[in-house]
């Protein structure tokens, strides 16, 4: 699963990409990269994509200021660089924005969509007053391994989570404080209905992050959508315990 780059529209993208058939795209959240997905890419009978977002791991910065949106409008041209239209797009927490920006605005481009710990349609609040603390994560490589250990716990694998700060720590400058910005004015709130392809909430049980409130605003967002609460994990099922999100995710999809 070595990495593999492409150029759209001016952003070099760096991205894992596993199996063959149906497209199943896996879209990170904010600190994160590709690397989050490398557990989970072993779905039989899908070709399966994880890229760095632009402004996060090995792919080139996002031009202006970081916005869901604009994340959103590039995750939209490189799905349609690699012939992805039609895929279903799975997005972790920011990612889960992403996913939703582009169920509000490009639904075209997909089939379905999984909502991991996702940001829901009203976006997630960062007060101002936290702002140097995420200045700190960024300026400091223990504060920025703790942090991470609260919303990723890895104990039995110290050498993964090593790799998840280091995908961290390449983060673009201006999005450090820029995606909290963003997330917290992002709204798609009254926009989602008319998105009537399958959808699948997922939410660690222990998260505090993502609230249940939350997870149900987002699963009552679309039609016919179907929540999933996984007991005993946080806000990363994707790293907490991968067999167990995939075996959520397989059946689903079949």
């Amino acid at each position: 699963m070595e990495g593999t780059r492409i150029g759209v529209k001016g952003i070099e993208w760096n991205y894992l990409e596993k199996g063959s058939g149906k497209s199943l795209l896996y879209i990170h959240g904010n600190t994160g990269c590709s690397v989050w997905w490398e557990k989970v890419m072993d779905v039989p009978g899908y070709r399966v994509i994880a890229p760095d977002m632009p402004n996060f791991g090995l792919s080139s910065p996002l031009p202006g200021k970081p916005g869901i949106e604009a994340y959103a409008d590039a995750m939209a041209d490189f799905i349609i660089a690699l012939g992805l239209k039609g895929t279903v797009a799975v997005g972790h927490s920011l990612g889960g924005a992403v996913c939703l920006s582009l169920a509000a605005r490009r639904p075209e481009l997909l089939g379905g969509l999984v909502l991991v710990d996702s940001s829901a349609p009203s976006g997630l609040k960062t007060p101002e007053a936290y702002h140097p603390a995420i200045e700190a994560m960024r300026l400091d490589r223990a504060v920025l391994a703790k942090a991470l250990g609260a919303v990723a716990p890895l104990p039995g694998d110290p050498a993964f989570f090593q790799r998840l700060v280091d995908g961290a720590a390449l983060m673009a400058v201006p999005a450090w404080i820029g995606n909290a910005v963003a997330l917290s004015s992002f709204d798609v709130t009254g926009k989602l209905g008319g998105f009537t392809k399958p959808v699948l909430v997922i939410r660690g049980a222990n998260d505090y992050l993502i609230t249940d409130a939350m997870a149900r605003e987002t699963a009552a967002a679309f039609p016919g959508s179907r929540l999933e609460t996984l007991e005993g994990l946080g806000h990363s099922p994707i790293v907490e315990d991968p067999a167990r999100f995939l075996a959520l995710l397989r059946p689903w999809l079949g």
